[in-house]
C-alpha cells in the first residue's frame, strides 16, 4: 500500500473514532483542513461516501463502516507485528507496556523501580484502565489482570498474588452509625460496573442484594472521598485508608491477580525481565 493511501485511510480512520474532523486533527496532530482534503482523496479513490456529514460531525456510512473494519484488523496485526519486532532483542531495553488494574501501583512499582534503575535503557509505558487490553493487537507485553484465569489461546499465565479487600469507613461514619455487625443496617460507597465480577462485589450481591448504596463510581478518588466524608462504607487498599478504620475483611474477598504475556513475546528478554520484578518480594 503507498504511503499517502495508508495516510488517508488513518485519517477515516480517526473521524470515524472521533466523530469529528477537528478531533481527528488533535489526534493525528495535523491541520483540520488536512483531514478533509486526505478524506475527499479517499472517496474520490474509492468512488464511494464514507460518511455523512451534518452538523454535529461525520458519522459513518455502510462504505465507511466496512472499511473501518478493514483497516482496524490491518492496524491491529500491524501493532502486533512491531511488538513482536520490538520484543526480539537480546538486550534489555527499549520500551515496554505494562497494563494493570487502577490502584495496585503500589504492588507494581516497587518492583519495578529497581528493575528500570539497573537497566537504564528500559523505558516503562504503565498504563491502568478498566477495559483488558489485546496482547494478540501488541496493545502491550506484559497484563496484570483479577479474576477468573485467563484462557486466551495464545497467552501465557501465571499467579501473581492474591490481594485482600477490606471495608472501612471513616470515624465520623462509625460514630453515626454504630459498629458494624450488621451490614444490612449501613450504606456503601462502591466501584462502578466494571467491579462487579470482584470475589467481594459478587459477595454483596449475593448476601445483600438490596444493600443501601449512596454512590457508585469508577473514579476511585472519587469513590476515597466519599468514604472520608462519612457517607458510607467502602472497601480500599491499604495504602490509600490513610486515618481510615478497618471494619470488616473476609478470605472469600481476597482477589487473585495474574501475570499475563503473549506467547510471541514471552520469552523476549525484557519480558523476562519484567515478569521476573514482579514476581520479587516488594
Amino acid at each position: 500500500m503507498e504511503t499517502e493511501s495508508w495516510d488517508d485511510i488513518r485519517a477515516a480512520l480517526a473521524v470515524a473514532r472521533c466523530g469529528t474532523v477537528s478531533g481527528a486533527a488533535h489526534l493525528l496532530d495535523v491541520h483540520h483542513a488536512t483531514v478533509i482534503r486526505r478524506i475527499d482523496a479517499l472517496e474520490a479513490r474509492l468512488g464511494a461516501r464514507l460518511f455523512q456529514r451534518h452538523s454535529r460531525g461525520y458519522s459513518l456510512t455502510e462504505a465507511g463502516r466496512l472499511l473501518l473494519d478493514a483497516a482496524s484488523a490491518a492496524e491491529a496485526r500491524f501493532a502486533q507485528m512491531a511488538a513482536r519486532i520490538t520484543g526480539t532483542g537480546d538486550r534489555i531495553e527499549g520500551e515496554i507496556t505494562v497494563t494493570s488494574l487502577m490502584g495496585l501501583s503500589e504492588l507494581v512499582m516497587p518492583r519495578l523501580v529497581p528493575l528500570l534503575r539497573q537497566h537504564p535503557g528500559l523505558r516503562l509505558n504503565y498504563t491502568t484502565d478498566t477495559r483488558l487490553f489485546r496482547l494478540d493487537a501488541g496493545e502491550a507485553h506484559v497484563a496484570i489482570r483479577a479474576g477468573a484465569k485467563p484462557v486466551e489461546p495464545d497467552y501465557v499465565v501465571s499467579p501473581w498474588v492474591r490481594v485482600p479487600e477490606t471495608l472501612y469507613g471513616s470515624a465520623d461514619y462509625l460514630r453515626q452509625h454504630g459498629p458494624v455487625e450488621d451490614l444490612s443496617t449501613h450504606r456503601f460507597v462502591l466501584p462502578g460496573a466494571e467491579s462487579r465480577p470482584a470475589p467481594h462485589m459478587r459477595w454483596l450481591a449475593e448476601q445483600l442484594p438490596q444493600a443501601s448504596v449512596v454512590m457508585a463510581s469508577n473514579d476511585s478518588s472519587a469513590r476515597l472521598e466519599a468514604i472520608r466524608a462519612g457517607l458510607g462504607l467502602g472497601w480500599l487498599l491499604p495504602a490509600d485508608a490513610g486515618e481510615m478504620i478497618a471494619v470488616m475483611s473476609l478470605p472469600e474477598w481476597e482477589s487473585q491477580l495474574w501475570l499475563v504475556s503473549h506467547v510471541d513475546l514471552h520469552r523476549s528478554p525484557k519480558v523476562q525481565a519484567v515478569l521476573r520484578a514482579l514476581r520479587e518480594t516488594g
